[in-house]
Parts: structure tokens; C-alpha cells; sequence
């Protein structure tokens, strides 16, 4: 039986992960800083699709945490044969606006932590010539909005560099980039969500499944809905003034987890 790592896994984009790849009947080690919500959805999901489910209580915003993730990566007796990098927050607030050590936090999560765990991961994944990691970014990526943005900009580019990198290797790559998501992202940054239009709003489970039908197709980029393929398809033909206008609008992340 295989086994899955999932960061953020407790809420979310990340919980959805959870629940799909329990029911399709992988083994699962489950990464957050909540450890007791984390003994309480291990429990559940083992309950519910008889797997087996580990937690690991790691905050990603340190080098504590994430070393112990990639300690549990790197472990060659319990290999990871699917790895989806979720973890992640966004700030209220404008540049100049947020602290100095919240945007170096962020920084922290979405960039050294995705580049350490990823290669923690694909280094025994090249070894058995098999494995996949989804690291997980946001439509945010392709438009120009702050340190939320470029970081999840970097982690499209990283993400595409590495496959190809890794091409012929049995490993695949895929950097996911939904857009809005009912979860509680919004809520904990502090942002309203009442400007957003219904139709901008993507259920995570739906998200899930077509996240891993395009990896399975070996995309190394999934933009998981028709509205937000035809969106960001408009974005490059836009002004990259009215799109920071758009993301202005729409709160300082456009796209959570």
C-alpha cells in the first residue's frame, strides 16, 4: 500500500487531499501545527476507509518544523510515494502595511519549505523510479499582487523547472493553482469574502479530483476549473494595471487553500 504526505492537511485544499487519497486506499502521514485536530482526523479517516493514518505536528514557519518533515521524507524504510506540499497562509494588508516578519513567514512556508520537502521527496522517489508531488500554489501566481503572489509564483516556475528536470525519471511534478475555495483561509488572515462573486467560489473536493486526473496525465500545471482556465486565459491578454486593480479588489490573496 502506498503512502501520502500532506501538509496543511487538517482544513481545506489539504483536507480534501486527505479524504480522496484515504478513500482511493493510501496509507497517509498527515503534517499541521494542531495536533490534536490531527489525532482526531487520523482516527477518523483510519475509522472510515480502514488505512492507516500518522500525524506529524510540524509548524512549516520554523526550521524545526520543517526539518522534522524532512526527516520523515527522507526515511527510506517508510518511503513517501506521494507528497502534496499545502501548507500556507496569506497577510491582510497591502505592502508596506504587513510586519517585515510575516512576509519573511510566508517566505519561509511557501518557498524554502515547498524547495526542501519537495527535494527531500524526490530524492527516493528518483531512487525507485516512481512517486509524485503536488505542491500547491494559486492562480495568485499569474497576477501581480504582493508577496503572496510571487512566492506562489515561484513555486509554479520551481515546480515546471523540476519536471522537466526530472523527465523519464518515473517521477511526476504538478504545481496546482485553484482559485477562490471555501475554506477557512480567508476567516484566519482576517479578510472579507463578501466581494467575491459566487461563481469565482470552488468546492475543494471537486478540486481534488480533477488536481489528480491532471497529474495522472502527467501535467506538470493543473488550473483545476473551466471558469479559471478561461480567466487567467484573459490575464495574459489584460493590462497588468487593471489585474493588480482586480486583486486589489478581491482581497490581498486571490486564491486560497
Amino acid at each position: 500500500m502506498t503512502t501520502a504526505l500532506i501538509t496543511g492537511a487538517t482544513s481545506g485544499i489539504g483536507a480534501a487531499f486527505a479524504r480522496r487519497l484515504a478513500h482511493d486506499g493510501h496509507n497517509l502521514v498527515l503534517v499541521a501545527r494542531d495536533e490534536k485536530r490531527l489525532h482526531r482526523q487520523a482516527t477518523e479517516l483510519h475509522d472510515l476507509h480502514g488505512i492507516e493514518a500518522s500525524v506529524l505536528s510540524a509548524d512549516l514557519a520554523t526550521e524545526e518544523g520543517i526539518a522534522t518533515v524532512e526527516e520523515r521524507l527522507g526515511d527510506r524504510k517508510h518511503p513517501v510515494d506521494l507528497l502534496v506540499n499545502n501548507a500556507g497562509f496569506g497577510n491582510k494588508g497591502e505592502y508596506l502595511d504587513v510586519p517585515m516578519d510575516d512576509e519573511l513567514a510566508m517566505l519561509k512556508v511557501h518557498c524554502e519549505a515547498v524547495l526542501r520537502l519537495t527535494t527531500a521527496a524526490v530524492r527516493g522517489m528518483r531512487e525507485r523510479r516512481r512517486g509524485g508531488v503536488v505542491n500547491v500554489a494559486s492562480v495568485a501566481a499569474f497576477v501581480p499582487r504582493g508577496t503572496y503572489g510571487a512566492s506562489k509564483a515561484w513555486v509554479v516556475q520551481f515546480t515546471q523547472g523540476a519536471a522537466r528536470d526530472l523527465a523519464d525519471s518515473g517521477v511526476r511534478l504538478m504545481a496546482l493553482c485553484p482559485g477562490f475555495v471555501r475554506t477557512e483561509f480567508h476567516q484566519r488572515a482576517g479578510m472579507g469574502t463578501d466581494n467575491i462573486p459566487g461563481w469565482m467560489w470552488l468546492d475543494a473536493d471537486k478540486l481534488v479530483d480533477a488536481a489528480m486526473k491532471d497529474l495522472a496525465r502527467g501535467r506538470s500545471l493543473s488550473i483545476p476549473d473551466p471558469r479559471y482556465k478561461a480567466l487567467m486565459g484573459a490575464a495574459k491578454l489584460a493590462p497588468r494595471g487593471m489585474l493588480g486593480g482586480l486583486t486589489s479588489r478581491t482581497g490581498r490573496k486571490f486564491g486560497p487553500k
